[in-house]
Order: structure tokens, then C-alpha cells, then sequence
């Protein structure tokens, strides 16, 4: 008969309580300091809810009023150094933080608030209600609040969106040699998101200081935790993950605070990440002032059973009970917050003009410009200010036939060597001599610590990638080892990272380095064998480049890690074993941003593309003798396309072709087309023509692979086509 024993999970797992020994033990000033941020937020909370009544604020106001025991427990023990993110209902989180920022041993709840407290509530008010004097001049609003110099690294709508880049926060701690955690706070409904378990896996195995702290409010939006999971005690997620974890009472502060010092005394020895579940209840619906039950989907009497367990009456019966605070002592510390809130009010809004008794609006000067509008999308590249940019011209005695695949790997390489703040990661970087191309061919040798192998969690250590590179202190470079899986990992990529920092006020940093290979002709079919640069260019943020050549690739690499704003490294597997242009010892020059290369001289045609199709079209021009201006565009971005390059060579041919080999439903070539014809259209003597792939992505059938992308053959015969219509 078989035999059955059961197993023991490695990492811990129990419920944390306290009793009214706890209660009686703790230091008064930790309770009224408690106490005071749990009534700022509060009445910070119900204020918001009133301009909302009043059509005040735009957009969703997602409050937590009944969920601030959890933040408020946890943030309380965590010192300016650690960092928080959130989720989409994260004003508690955020102003915790903050609160605890600003006034680490507390707030004396008997004394007026300080002038920085009113001056940080006043911010966060102006943020949320989407006005200039914000944190992120109005453009984050209610669900992206952050402040870095608090340790308030972002809170997120995206549901689950916020806790890989947190896992990025915690390595940039690690990797720095500090003792500093991250908390990640999200909720029920997050706890089952890919991108959630995807880092809790990878955050255990890299032992990263990272809490998991789940607010467990019952409900996403309407459904209930129980409909959606078989296990609805959150906290049984961590074991499985070899996570150390706890399940507490979130409406208890003082129980959150107890057991944070816990899983902070874990992290802050090395022993890897926590898991904290409170269970929490938000008294109101998933948006606006009314209750859960008003939609029926829960009943009144489970909504008053848990206000009778609220947060503040709970610590405001001990602070009487122990005589810390009396009941009018409690009474004018909440009058004084309503009139906190009042006057903050009072600064934003005024009357409305011909409008009826008690009318307000926005004050006018507090909306923020409409120029604004794309301010930030990009950084100004004044980064690079001090980089003396070269260009293939300036070695024109040096240059030699050099590797491709050779210069990609030199060139990180060479970064990891001069640069402490580059760190390497992606699947199987570190094994096979290489990686699967011999990309980092010597780098896991030479750098064990920093170039490092990830699981296969594309969601994951991209987000990861991203939280470290809006850290600061570190400068990424993630593959993805095919193109196609940046749709897997897409929140962090184009939700995340691209719009960090205009979502954030546009004056953070992302200096975050994507490299990823198009493998279309080698056999892998339709998911391996993408052109991304369409989509990228599309997406707010990214920067693009596309070398074709060695020399090209090591001037885009270090200009792409300079830079401060994200930037797509794009490469081709037919580049990686030719031979091209370079510098076989010198991988220090930098290429300008905006500078494309003519490959070829040429009067009666421009012939417009970039990565592998470059040595194709010139082929092309050559077996049909076309004198067509061949322009290699190497930036694909819209702030870094040379139009200055482009006007020039349509002026003087007066017909364009754009030349790419990827599908035509994700074509780069489409918009480019546009745009070129918007702006030079006086210039223009016929349409502009385009070789493309087909509609299909590419097929595992040679045959039909063959079909479905564009090569030299098509570029010779769009060129015939032209020459037989006299437009080359």
C-alpha cells in the first residue's frame, strides 16, 4: 500500500494577537501618536468624500475610512529610509508614511498640528484634487500619490501593478548594503494577480526585504474573497512561497504595529521576505460616500459589526482607559483635525460666482497650466550634458570588422566594470556562456553579484527593474530573451515604467535599459518572432534605439545607459554573427541622441529603415541600381527620430520608401508614414511607399515564415515597381 506523509512548509505561518497586557505595556507616546495619525487621516478621508459630493474632484476617490489601523500600525514602525507603495485605495498608506516621515516620534495630539503636517496634508489635498501645487502637480491625483523623500515611492491603479516595482525598491536596498525595507500594501483582490505571485516567488528567492502587507478588506469592489479563492486566509500564500508570515487584526494598531517590529527584525537580518495580512473592512463602497450594503452586496448588520470594532475607538478606549487622554483631550484633538481640513479647504476653494448658498469651486490659479499637458513625458536629456558625443566619422582610421554579437557583450562588459550602479538581469543571462545568443558571453564570471539570472516571470523582474531604476541608485539593464514577451509583462512596461514619470510630475528619474532580440527568420514562429518597435513607439516614455552595426551598438548602449529615461535596446538575430563597423578595444564612445546614419548617398529616392532591414535595403539598392539616399534611423522614438536628417533627404529626392521587415498590424512604418507626410508634404512628389510583412505574424513552416516578413527580394521589388511608375 502506498504510504502518505505529510509535509511542513519551510517558512513559518501564525496569527498574531495581543491582549490587554500588550495594551497596557505599550509606551504612551507610541499610542497617541497612533492616535493622532489615525484621526488626520480619517478626517483628511471624510473631507475628500464631501468635495466629492460636491463634484469637487475629478475622477475616482477611493477612501479607506475604516482600513487605517493596517497602514497606520505598520508605517509607524518603519523609519524615513524604508519605502512604501500602494495600492489605488492608498490614501492611508501614503499619509502614514508621510506622517511618520515627518514626525517619527509622533504627534502630540494635545497640541495644535505642526505647520509641516498642514503643509503635507495641503499637498496631498491640491494632488488629489488635481491641481498644480500637488506632489506631482495634479497629474497622479487620488490613485499615484508619491513623495520619495518621504519613502513613498508610489501608489498604483493598477491592481497589483505597484508590487514588483516595490520588489525593485527592496533589491536597490540590498544591493546598496543598507538595512532599509519596502512594504507593498494591496488587497484581496491583488493577492491573485500574476504579477503578485510572480514577485512573491522571486523575492523569496533573492531574499529581498520585501513585506507583503495584504489589507484583507473582505471585498473587490462587490465580490466577496470567498467566491474567488479557496483559501480566504490570504497569509497561507506566503509558506508556499518559503515566506515567512502572519495573519493579524488590522483593526487593531497596535497588533500591526507589534508584528511589524517582527517581520522588520526578519528582513533587517537577512533572512528574506514577510507576509502580513490584516483584516481590515472599508466602511464604504469601492468609490464615493456611500456603504457597501446601499449596492447590496453586503448587509448593514456586517457593516456595523465591524464599525463596532473601529480602529480609532479602539485605541481612543485604551488612551481613556489608562488615562493617557481624556475624553475631552479626544474631543478637541478631532475638532482640531475638522478645522485642519476646513482651513486647508479654504485655500483651494472659493465661492461660486452667480452660484447658489454654499456653491464652491476650485480656486482658478491652482489648476496647473494646460502647456503642461505633455511636460515630462521625457526627461531633457541634460544628463548626458557632459558626454562628448562621436560618430563612425571621427574613427574613421580606427574602425574594423568587429563581431556584433562580440560588441554587445563588451560593451556591458565594460559598463559593469566602470559604472558600480549597472546590474545585469533576465532568464538564463548567467548560464550557457551567454545566455542563449552569448549576449553577456564573461559577464556572470566577472560580476556574480550583479549579473543575475531571473525566473522565468517576465512581469516580475521588469517591474523589478523599474522599481530600481526609480530608486535611483542603480541602472538596469532586464532582457527579455524574445520581443514577444514584453506583452506578458505589459502593465509594468507600458502602464509602469513608461508613464512614471509624467504620471509623477515629470521630474523623476528612470533609468531603466530593455534590451530584447527580434527572431523573425530563425523557426520560432508566431510568439517568438515579433517587431516591438511599432508598439514601443506608440507608448509614452520609451525611448527607442536600433543598431545595425557593432559600432552602432556600443554608441546606443552607453548613451541608452546615461540617459535617464527608459530606453528599448532593440537587436536582431541575424546582426548577431555578422561582422561590422567597430572599435575592437574602445567601448567608451557615445552616440547623440536624434542621430541618424546615411548609409548611402542618393538623389532620386530616401529609403527610410532601421535594425537587420538595413543591410537588406542596401543590398536591394545595389542589385537595382536605384540612387536612392539609404537612412539608417537608429533612434525610433518620436523625441529622438533626425527630422533634420529626413527633411533634408526628402527635399532632395521628393519620394520616400519606409523599408521594415515585421508584421504590418504592429508596423513602425505605419505612423512614420504619417507623420512624415504631415510635415513634408509640400516636398512630396508621389505617396509614400512602404515595404512591409504581412498581416500574419510569422508561421513555423519555412515556407509561410518566408512569406510572412519582408526581406531584400521585397525591397527589389517595390524598388522596380517605383522605377517602372518613375518615382526612383
Amino acid at each position: 500500500m502506498p504510504a502518505e506523509h505529510t509535509l511542513e512548509a519551510n517558512a513559518a505561518w501564525s496569527e498574531f494577537v495581543v491582549t490587554k497586557d500588550d495594551w497596557d505595556a505599550a509606551d504612551p507616546d507610541l499610542l497617541t501618536g497612533m492616535f493622532s495619525q489615525l484621526v488626520l487621516i480619517r478626517t483628511f478621508e471624510e473631507y475628500l468624500l464631501e468635495l466629492a459630493a460636491d463634484g469637487l474632484i475629478h475622477g475616482p476617490v477611493h477612501s479607506s475610512i475604516g482600513q487605517e489601523g493596517g497602514a497606520v500600525g505598520a508605517c509607524y514602525a518603519l523609519t524615513s529610509e524604508d519605502t512604501v507603495n500602494g495600492s489605488h485605495r492608498g490614501h492611508h498608506q501614503f499619509l502614514a508614511k508621510v506622517l511618520a516621515h515627518l514626525h517619527p516620534k509622533g504627534i502630540d495630539p494635545r497640541k495644535p498640528f505642526p505647520e509641516d503636517v498642514r503643509t503635507a496634508l495641503l499637498r496631498s489635498l491640491r494632488e488629489i484634487c488635481g491641481l498644480d501645487q500637488g506632489f506631482s502637480h495634479g497629474r497622479g491625483g487620488s490613485m499615484h500619490l508619491q513623495w520619495h523623500e518621504a519613502g513613498a515611492i508610489g501608489t498604483n491603479a493598477v491592481v497589483g501593478g505597484g508590487v514588483p516595482l516595490a520588489a525593485g525598491s527592496a533589491c536597490a536596498h540590498k544591493a546598496a548594503g543598507t538595512r532599509a525595507a519596502t512594504f507593498t500594501f494591496f488587497g484581496d483582490g491583488a493577492i491573485n494577480i500574476g504579477s503578485t505571485l510572480e514577485t512573491l516567488n522571486l523575492a523569496a528567492a533573492w531574499s529581498l526585504p520585501l513585506c507583503f502587507f495584504v489589507e484583507n478588506n473582505l471585498y473587490a469592489v462587490s465580490t466577496h474573497v470567498s467566491e474567488v479563492t479557496a483559501e480566504p486566509r490570504l497569509s497561507g500564500r506566503g509558506p508556499g512561497f518559503g515566506i515567512r508570515s502572519w495573519k493579524v487584526d488590522g483593526m487593531d494598531p497596535l497588533a500591526v504595529y507589534l508584528v511589524t517590529q517582527e517581520a522588520l527584525a526578519h528582513m533587517r537580518s537577512g533572512k528574506g521576505p514577510t507576509m502580513i495580512e490584516a483584516d481590515v473592512y472599508r466602511y464604504f463602497h469601492q468609490n464615493g460616500p456611500f456603504p457597501g450594503s446601499a449596492f447590496r452586496y453586503r448587509t448593514k448588520e456586517e457593516e456595523a459589526r465591524w464599525r463596532s470594532r473601529d480602529p480609532i475607538d479602539t485605541i481612543v478606549g485604551h488612551l481613556t482607559r489608562r488615562r493617557i487622554l481624556s475624553k475631552k483631550a479626544v474631543s478637541e484633538t478631532l475638532a482640531r483635525a475638522k478645522a485642519l481640513m476646513a482651513d486647508l479647504g479654504d485655500v483651494v476653494l472659493e465661492p461660486r460666482p452667480g452660484g447658489k448658498q454654499g456653491e464652491r469651486r476650485i480656486v482658478p490659479s491652482e489648476w496647473p497650466d494646460p502647456a503642461f499637458v505633455d511636460d515630462g513625458i521625457r526627461g531633457d536629456l541634460s544628463e548626458l550634458a557632459a558626454i562628448e558625443f562621436t560618430d563612425a566619422e571621427d574613427f574613421a582610421d580606427e574602425l574594423t570588422e568587429v563581431k556584433f554579437i562580440g560588441a554587445v557583450a563588451g560593451v556591458m562588459k565594460r559598463r559593469l566594470e566602470t559604472d558600480p550602479r549597472v546590474l545585469v538581469m533576465g532568464e538564463d543571462v548567467h548560464r550557457l556562456n551567454g545566455g542563449t545568443n552569448g549576449a553577456t558571453r564573461g559577464l556572470s564570471e566577472a560580476f556574480p553579484d550583479r549579473v543575475l539570472g531571473t525566473p522565468i516571470s517576465e512581469n516580475a523582474f521588469a517591474g523589478l527593474g523599474g522599481g530600481l531604476a526609480m530608486d535611483g541608485r542603480f541602472r538596469p539593464i532586464v532582457e527579455f530573451m524574445y520581443a514577444d514577451f514584453m506583452w506578458v509583462a505589459a502593465d509594468q512596461l507600458f502602464n509602469q515604467i513608461g508613464k512614471a514619470r509624467h504620471m509623477f510630475g515629470g521630474d523623476g528619474k528612470v533609468p531603466f535599459v530593455l534590451r530584447s532580440k527580434v527572431a523573425t527568420g530563425t523557426g520560432y514562429g508566431s510568439q517568438h518572432s515579433m517587431d516591438p518597435a511599432g508598439i514601443f513607439a506608440t507608448a509614452p516614455g520609451w525611448r527607442i534605439v536600433a543598431p545595425s552595426t557593432p559600432f552602432d551598438y556600443v554608441g546606443l548602449m552607453n548613451t541608452a545607459l546615461a540617459c535617464d529615461d527608459p530606453v528599448l535596446v532593440l537587436e536582431h538575430v541575424d546582426l548577431y554573427n555578422s561582422t561590422g563597423p567597430g572599435l575592437a578595444e574602445n567601448h567608451d564612445h557615445y552616440l547623440p541622441v536624434g542621430k541618424a546614419a546615411v548609409r548611402r548617398e542618393g538623389a532620386a529616392l530616401t529609403v527610410i529603415t532601421y535594425l537587420a532591414m538595413t543591410p537588406a535595403v542596401l543590398d536591394a539598392v545595389e542589385q537595382t541600381g536605384v540612387d536612392a539616399e539609404v537612412i539608417d534611423l537608429r533612434w525610433l522614438d518620436r523625441a529622438g527620430l533626425d527630422w533634420e536628417t529626413i527633411t533634408r533627404s526628402v527635399r532632395k529626392t521628393n519620394n520616400v520608401l519606409i523599408a521594415e521587415q515585421g508584421a504590418l498590424g504592429t508596423s513602425y512604418g505605419g505612423w512614420l508614414a504619417d507623420e512624415i507626410q504631415r510635415r513634408l508634404f509640400d516636398w512630396l512628389d508621389a505617396p509614400i511607399e512602404r515595404v512591409t510583412g504581412r498581416e500574419a505574424s510569422p508561421s513555423i513552416s519555412k515556407v509561410l515564415e518566408r512569406a510572412a516578413f519582408a526581406s531584400t527580394e521585397d525591397v527589389v521589388s517595390k524598388l522596380r515597381d517605383m522605377q517602372e511608375q518613375g518615382n526612383g
